[in-house]
């Protein structure tokens, strides 16, 4: 048995005690359909819950072995809690999933299957949100139309957090340094072989949503910014206009001056001054912005490429 690949699955979890007895229960359904041919590992990753979340998943880790449970200080949010997770795998693939049942358990038969036939990344795209307001579906839909005119690497539309990684993908993952990254866009930069599976998105079983709209748009915000450069490459293309507009403006005033006169003393001097120096400022801020750009991408400190796999001559 111990010559089966291990398959890790990462599940942050947050206030879900009415969820985890069916969740166990139909990831233990779905690993003993599998045991012949994987050995499985579950890591929890205990995020700042405040009801018998922790307590549960203790009574849990006694039955079955198979669990780990990771525990933080707070609640480091979603993205924080998978993060966690995922560094404290250790299987030849891991699978992210939520703990809210909204991430089927019984979808990782097919995703396992697509793994052995080769690809390294198996994602999910939803096609349609149960339980969910229209508010909800709306935003969604507008955060994955913006991801994908301003990011710099493929972000699927409705594409969840549900996926498959290769053990070579998330240790890719987890050696990037930055700390603030849009985890489904860095899946994309990351590369490898990569297919989907598409499913509809159940309604919560049990407890409450921990949505929030006001952490959610500035998570949206914060993604959107660290996945791409694109809204930093706007003030070169505006300050570039807005310098023409200046330098256009300093001639035709100053023709209408030499040709007509001014209307009083020193206008020709006041107006030079203004259309000269906002020229020059929109300008100057171009060529700051493009150094902004170059300093953020060299914070990040991301490698410049990653190996697949070395094949060296056996001469």
């Amino acid at each position: 048995m111990n010559d089966l690949p291990l398959i890790s699955i990462a599940i942050p979890v947050f206030n879900e005690e009415a969820n985890l007895n069916e969740l166990f229960r139909r990831l233990t359904s779905v690993f003993d359909s599998l045991k012949h041919s994987y050995r499985f590992e579950i890591v929890a990753c205990e995020n700042g819950s405040t009801d018998g979340t922790f307590k549960k998943l203790q009574d849990y880790s006694e039955i079955d072995p198979r669990l780990k449970i990771v525990r933080l200080s707070r609640n480091f949010h979603m993205e924080g809690g998978m993060m966690a997770a995922l560094s404290c795998v250790s299987g030849e693939a891991a699978i992210i999933m939520s703990a809210d049942l909204q991430d089927p358990p019984e979808l990782i038969p097919q995703m396992l299957e697509n793994w052995r036939n080769g690809i390294d990344h198996v994602y999910t795209v939803i096609t349609y949100r149960h339980g969910e307001s229209k508010f909800r579906r709306m935003a969604a839909e507008l955060f994955y139309w913006m991801i994908d005119k301003v990011s710099d690497t493929p972000v699927p539309k409705n594409s969840s957090d549900f996926r498959l990684v290769d053990k070579q993908m998330y240790q890719a993952f987890n050696a990037l340094p930055e700390k603030y990254r849009m985890v489904r866009s860095t899946w994309g930069w990351i590369g490898f072989s990569s297919s989907h599976l598409e499913y509809e998105r159940p309604s919560r079983i049990g407890g409450t949503s921990s949505f929030n709209p006001f952490v959610t748009g500035a998570f949206a915000i914060r993604g959107l910014l660290a996945s791409s450069l694109t809204p930093l490459k706007f003030i070169p293309i505006i300050g570039l206009i807005f310098s023409a507009f200046s330098f256009l403006g300093l001639i035709f005033f100053g023709t209408q001056a030499f040709l007509f006169g001014v209307p009083f003393s020193g206008f020709g001097s006041l107006i030079s001054i203004i259309f000269l120096m906002f020229g020059m400022l929109f300008i100057l801020l171009s060529i700051l912005a493009e150094y902004i750009g170059m300093i953020y991408i060299e914070s990040r400190s991301r490698p410049t490429f990653i190996v697949r796999n070395e094949r060296k001559d056996s001469r």
